[in-house]
């Protein structure tokens, strides 16, 4: 139990100050206030103080949260809260005082939201529980996670360990604090805010109890925020372990368990996805390995697919910015998977797309004709070919640029290759 003045720390200079700059960082829109990130340092400069002495007095009141619809890849909505940027900072300042207390108490399967932890990490562990022999999947889906937290099991989880009733109290009214969606106000009676800079923190420290109950039962699992799978050696085990698991979520931790999307499983089922990676068997190997999901590779090539719009009038070098951003997140959140050959047939399209791009920019035959002249082509072929009838997609295909707009060319140009990123990688 930390018994001593937690508030002080929370309230620091240098924690505040840290806190600011995280948000800074991390951008983001504005809250119910409209208060820009921008904005934000001007404001603190002439209120900090009374901020500062309303939370010491408790007189503090966060304001309620504002409440978005964000659209799921694969249908529905996810709701997502943003506090205000002020609200944010003081998140943020509690986030960074109490993580490092916590973290001591979570389990070494947990690997979302925690210092020095990725879910690479999780994938490995969970790779070599599978090529360990525990070959059979539980699944537990959690419904509406971050909308269902019971708030007074919640605050008796961290109580236990927070004895500085300041912060408990600040914690609480966070929670409470409401949400608004097209000018109405909605109390929370329940859930955190999925989008809040303690967010993270609070799911932990519920799904921590999740962790110790599995543990107790020398179950092998791995979990990222709130998703866990847990592996056991046979089918008949795996739906044992499905019941009692279900049993414990709902009835010691409030929580829902969504029946639909929980399953019994095996790693190589095509269903099988975690933290957006899918699992298969080398049977020369005689090895579990992973890859990106089906539905992950589905979900790359239509974001660049979007960037690679033909009626996008951006220009072409802001363009292959945003493309190579993509890919190098993708394939660097992705590197430990086995992709090489579906990142060819990506590279490829890719570029097809982007030749594609540029010929529709070109736009008059005067101008394609300049360009084409410019790359190499002889002048009556590039008179020629400047006035094919031929569409967009199919003079992308064609010689007339496959043989000007090279891939080398492209590459020249700053275009990153998918698979030669992930060579790069793994170098």
């Amino acid at each position: 139990m930390y018994e001593r003045k937690l508030i002080d720390k929370i309230l620091d200079k240098d924690n505040l100050d840290q806190a600011f700059k995280q948000v800074k960082k991390n951008k983001g829109s504005a809250g119910v206030d409209g208060m820009t990130v921008d904005e934000l340092a001007g404001y603190l400069a002439l209120n900090k103080d009374e901020i500062i002495r309303q939370i010491r007095q408790r007189e503090y009141n966060p304001k309620p949260v504002l409440r978005v619809e964000i659209p799921k890849p694969n249908g529905g909505i996810r709701l997502l809260g943003i506090p205000t940027v002020l609200d944010r900072v003081i998140q943020q300042a509690i986030a960074q005082v109490l993580t490092p207390i916590f973290d001591k108490l979570f389990s070494e399967y947990s690997y979302g939201f925690r210092p020095r932890r990725f879910a690479e990490m999780a994938i490995l562990k969970a790779l070599e529980f599978m090529n360990d022999g525990y070959e059979w999947i539980v699944d537990i889906d959690l419904e509406r996670f971050f909308d269902t937290v019971n708030h007074d099991r919640l605050m008796n989880l961290i109580s236990r360990t927070v004895g500085d009733g300041d912060v408990i109290s600040l914690i609480r009214k966070f929670l409470v604090s409401g949400v608004q969606m097209d000018e109405e106000y909605k109390e929370t009676v329940i859930g955190t805010p999925q989008g809040g800079n303690l967010s993270p923190l609070l799911s932990n420290i519920m799904l921590n109890e999740l962790d110790k109950e599995l543990e107790s039962r020398g179950l092998h699992f791995v979990r990222y925020a709130d998703d866990c799978i847990i592996m056991v050696k046979s089918e008949m085990s795996a739906k044992r372990v499905m019941r009692s698991v279900s049993r414990f979520i709902e009835e010691k931790l409030g929580l829902i368990v969504n029946v639909e999307k929980s399953k019994v499983t095996k790693p190589n089922d095509p269903d099988m996805k975690f933290l957006g990676f899918g699992f298969f068997k080398d049977y020369q190997a005689d090895l579990y390995k992973a890859k990106p999901h089906q539905i992950s590779l589905d979900r790359f090539k239509f974001k660049l697919k979007q960037l690679t719009r033909k009626n996008w009038s951006v220009d072409t070098k802001y363009q292959i910015e945003r493309i190579n951003q993509l890919i190098r997140g993708w394939v660097n959140y992705f590197k430990i998977g086995y992709m090489k050959t579906a990142l060819g047939k990506i590279d490829s399209h890719t570029r097809f797309r982007l030749r594609m791009c540029i010929w529709k920019k070109w736009k008059t035959a005067k101008n394609r004709r300049k360009n084409l002249i410019k790359l190499g082509m002889d002048k009556y072929s590039a008179y020629k070919n400047s006035h094919t009838s031929k569409g967009a997609a199919r003079t992308a295909y064609s010689w007339i640029l496959t043989t000007t707009i090279t891939n080398k060319r492209l590459a020249q140009f700053g275009l990153i290759s998918c698979e030669q990123h992930y060579i790069k990688v793994h170098a």
